[in-house]
Formats: C-alpha cells, structure tokens, sequence
C-alpha cells in the first residue's frame, strides 16, 4: 500500500521503530518517517509507505516546515540531555517568577542561531552527535539558523512543571529551547515532556496511536482508511494534467513538452497522482514517478 499515515507516537519508542511497526501492519517492508521525534517525545510522527517514501524530500525541502509543540521545563536542575531522562549535571533553588518567563519567551520569539543538545542526531565530523555524546566524547556543537515564529508560557502545573506551546521552524530543538529560555531567566531547567501536535499540513487530530492500530488489525478491522494519499501534503507545488499516452510517456522517462513556466509541478493523470517533475525551458523532465 502506498500512503500516508499521521501516527502519534507515544514516548519512549523510537521514530524508527514505530515506523517499523505500522510497515509490518501494511506488510509493506519499505516506509520511512518525516521528520523524527526522540524518544522522550510524543504526538505527531507522519510515517510514508510504499512508494509514498519518494515525496518525503518533497515534503521535508518544499512545503513549510513549520512544527508546533506544547512542552513543560522543570527549573532548578541541569541534565546532559537537556531532559529528565538524562545525568543531573547541576541543581539549585532558582526560581524564576512568571513576568521574567514571558520576558524570556518575547525575546526568544524571531529568527536566530540555536546550539543542537549534544545527546541529538546531528551530524559531527561523519558521527550522530548522541553516539559520541554515549561514548563520553565531546562534540562541538556548531549553531544553527532557526526560527521561533510564537512561544507562549501557559501556566504552571503539578510538581513546579511549567507549559508552553511553541511554533518554530525545522531544526528548532525544544530541550535547546528550554535551556535558552532558563538562561534568559538566570536560572538552570531541563525538559519535563515534548509533544507535537502539528508538522507542515499534518495535525494531531487526524493522528492515531500505535495500540489503537494493532488492536484493530488482531480484531479484523480495516486500517487503509488511516491512509492518506502520497500527495496529501504537497498543496503548495502547482499541478500539471497529462493525457494517457504522455502519462506513459512520463512514467518511462520521457521528456514532454509544455507551456507552463519552468519550475516544479506535481503530475497528475485522470486525476491520479502519478509523481513529481520539473518544467525547464519548456520540457517536463520527471523527477519522481509513482
């Protein structure tokens, strides 16, 4: 089956894994995941499958890349992950009052650099930086462009858990948030709990859970109405109808000529997707095919 489904991943389980375990529902063997959760977060995980895996740079590059997540940040302790899972590094009694929190979100709120956590999967010459970071080696952690386009505080709750809602750009990691907004307070925090509730198009609504899925399986239910098409998240690429003979033509490889302007366009044929191209200098070329 080729599609898309919204999963919401549960923490403490892999992107990779979950992955793995909504493929072997579909018995699809080939799926991969756009964009990636750690394992401490929750919420929304977009899992592609079949040939549905071809539009995910599509997805990643092109569309906006705009992510939102509710989160908590305990102060008062430091943690080599930057979340309560990791090694306590520091604790103290700083506690910083609710003016200075909502100070410290307003100065965050606009395009900047932001230093990735150690424990995360960047790149540090050719190594995971979280590989190094579990062998005890330092990694230098170069900063990176973001933008936090919305923070809010939204109150403290049990156990001196303070909330906030953010919508940032790709590459903005929370537990780095956390630490720079402790920071901006004077004070030391580190990451109670990270959820996703919307990446691109894709929103927690539309999300189902793993248990819910495979209990539906083991009780004979279907599962392919979850799945949505292989173009559900490309609405900002322009489209471009084929008729059947340069359809095929299209999914052999062939070049076709139009007169729409160069650029990128999603290929439909009778209303079926049936991949990505790229007008140039009047000659449809395709890029990916379905």
């Amino acid at each position: 089956m080729d599609g898309i489904l919204i999963l919401d991943k549960e923490n403490g389980v892999f992107s990779r894994t979950a992955g793995y375990r909504i493929a072997k529902m579909f018995g699809e063997k080939k799926f991969g995941h756009i964009g990636t959760l750690d394992p401490m977060a929750s919420g929304v995980l977009p899992i592609a499958l079949g040939n549905a895996t071809k539009m995910i740079p599509f997805i990643e590059e092109i569309c906006s890349n705009q992510k939102e997540y509710l989160f908590g940040m305990r102060f008062g302790i430091d943690t080599d992950s930057l979340d309560i899972t990791g090694n306590i590094k520091e604790t103290n009694d700083i506690i910083p009052n609710d003016k200075d929190i909502v100070s410290a979100c307003e100065k965050l709120e606009q395009s900047s650099e932001q230093i990735p956590p150690i424990f995360s999967a960047v790149h540090v010459n050719g190594k995971r930086a979280y590989e190094l970071a579990r062998r005890g080696e330092k990694a230098e952690m170069k900063p990176r462009p973001i933008t936090i386009y919305k923070l809010e505080y939204t109150g403290k709750s049990r156990q001196n858990e303070y909330n906030f809602r953010v919508v940032c750009s790709r590459g903005t990691y929370v537990r780095s948030l956390v630490r720079d907004i402790a920071k901006l307070c004077g004070a030391i925090a580190t990451t109670t709990y990270i959820r996703r509730i919307a990446t691109d198009s894709f929103e927690i609504k539309n999300a189902v859970k793993l248990d819910f899925l495979e209990n539906l399986v083991n009780n004979g239910g279907r599962i392919d109405e979850y799945l949505m098409q292989s173009d559900c998240a490309l609405g900002d690429i322009p489209v471009i109808n084929l008729n059947d003979k340069d359809t095929e033509l299209y999914k052999n490889g062939g070049f076709i000529k139009r007169g729409e302007s160069d650029g990128l366009y999603r290929v439909y044929s009778n209303k079926t997707f049936v991949g990505i191209g790229r007008i140039e200098n009047g000659t449809l070329k395709p890029k990916r095919t379905i």
